[in-house]
């Protein structure tokens, strides 16, 4: 019992320490409890939080419409497999367009396109508005009148015999606008691109470079206009080109470039410039104006 009774008798230095320890921690106590009283609470405005959100949402869109590429206008009978990727349409839909364009026909309205790709009526609201036709589907749309009293001046359809007809290259404006379907604006294109040729045009092939100058409207003018004195260039041995020849030719990239020389090498050789057409992502509709640059 003695021996109990010791654990509770403490010396007075002892009991100091306990008040002390007491008073102590009855102190921490009241300051938490005088700190959560301070504690001022924060009220929450739902309208504020929403307009503020809403703010977020319309940065980020802007964002979003920043990072998208930029739509100039373009002739949809055109559009490539890139440029229909970014466009948004679906890789069955590109092939539509490509086969029809293969079978040299055209699209010359919106609803047409629609027709021939089948993409939705969404997608044709957002990129039909970037429709740029050639001028002389436009022109088609004119009183037929006017085009009567036009046509008095224009060439008629039927060739010439070669000996004929006009030096493509030294052609005027006017002269090329005799020809029906060939306005102002036109004319005045094939003169800008036969003028950014080193020295003008190679061959006739080359009208259909022009923006707005079609397979048929280009036919019609070589009825009347053909290149007599073409540009001399130096052409590049496609058996021999390496890469960094290749790439200098338009319409070639480092990918195409590559697949040639792949090809090249795998059939020892090429026998003729219409083999390319064997050669993976070969631009096989630009086959014509990349042979003008070719030699075997």
């Amino acid at each position: 019992m003695n021996n109990f009774k010791s654990h509770f008798v403490f010396s007075r230095k002892q009991r100091s320490g306990i008040f002390l320890l007491i008073l102590i921690i009855v102190s921490l106590q009241l300051l938490i409890l005088n700190t959560n009283n301070n504690v001022r609470k924060v009220e929450i405005n739902p309208s504020l939080v929403a307009k503020y959100d809403a703010q977020i949402d319309s940065l980020k869109q802007v964002k979003i419409n920043e990072s998208q590429p930029t739509i100039y206008p373009f002739n949809p009978n055109f559009i490539t497999d890139y440029k229909g990727y970014t466009l948004g349409m679906t890789t069955a839909e590109i092939d539509r367009l490509l086969q029809f364009r293969a079978n040299d026909k055209w699209v010359n309205s919106a609803k047409e396109f629609q027709n021939v790709t089948l993409i939705s009526d969404s997608l044709l609201d957002i990129i039909s508005p970037f429709f740029k036709f050639p001028e002389w589907v436009s022109n088609s749309y004119r009183h037929q009148g006017q085009l009567n009293n036009d046509y008095s001046k224009k060439f008629s359809d039927d060739p010439k015999p070669t000996e004929q007809k006009i030096d493509l290259n030294k052609a005027t404006a006017a002269q090329l606008q005799r020809v029906y379907g060939i306005g102002e604006k036109l004319s005045q294109r094939i003169i800008e691109y036969r003028d950014i040729q080193p020295d003008g045009f190679i061959a006739d092939i080359q009208l259909t470079e022009v923006y707005g100058i079609t397979t048929e409207l280009a036919e019609k003018i070589t009825n009347h206009f053909t290149v007599k004195t073409p540009a001399q260039i130096n052409k590049i041995n496609l058996n021999s080109a390496k890469v960094e020849e290749l790439v200098t030719i338009k319409y070639i990239d480092y990918e195409v470039a590559y697949n040639i020389i792949e090809t090249r090498t795998l059939r020892d050789g090429f026998q003729s410039l219409d083999e390319l057409t064997k050669v993976k992502d070969f631009p096989i509709h630009k086959l014509e104006i990349i042979k003008l640059y070719l030699t075997l």
